[in-house]
């Protein structure tokens, strides 16, 4: 597991299991933009069986195209905020249900093994219930290279 996902409903406190991690500062046009993904695990064995999740056991949250000012992320916290012209965020859930990503921060930094951190807060459209009102996220995650296993068959 390279992190934990958690999404604050009223009703309960949502748990996904980050499977997926890729962040980049890329080079592009004469600016620097970062690119995150986060995919979550599709394992519900840790939730209840009446639980919102079952609905939505997978998520993907991504940051596209959002100017920096360096390549250099670490210790540093962008506040991304989407608008009629501009957006940098997206939510997929696997689904045909729409989310969106509101008042999102950033910030990254270091562990003890000199691995690069991410943890974002912010608030998420309500796509379980479908209320008006989102509800706030947490999500804490490493960029860890993982070689795959590759099983004797």
């Amino acid at each position: 597991m390279k992190g934990i996902l958690k999404i604050y409903h009223p009703d309960e406190t949502l748990k996904y299991h980050i499977t997926n991690t890729y962040c980049k500062a890329v080079y592009s046009n004469k600016q620097h933009l970062l690119e995150v993904e986060i995919k979550t695990d599709d394992c519900l064995d840790h939730v209840e069986d009446d639980s919102l999740q079952y609905h939505f056991p997978q998520l993907s949250l991504n940051v596209f195209d959002f100017p920096i000012d360096s390549q250099n992320l670490e210790e540093h916290t962008f506040l991304i905020s989407d608008d009629d012209e501009n957006t940098f965020t997206e939510v997929d859930l696997y689904d045909d249900e729409d989310a969106y990503l509101y008042d999102n921060e950033l910030t990254f930094n270091t562990n003890d093994e000199e691995v690069l951190q991410l943890v974002w807060k912010g608030m998420i459209s309500d796509f379980y219930t479908g209320l008006d009102s989102p509800v706030p996220f947490r999500l804490k995650c490493h960029f860890k290279h993982e070689d795959p296993e590759v099983g004797d068959e």
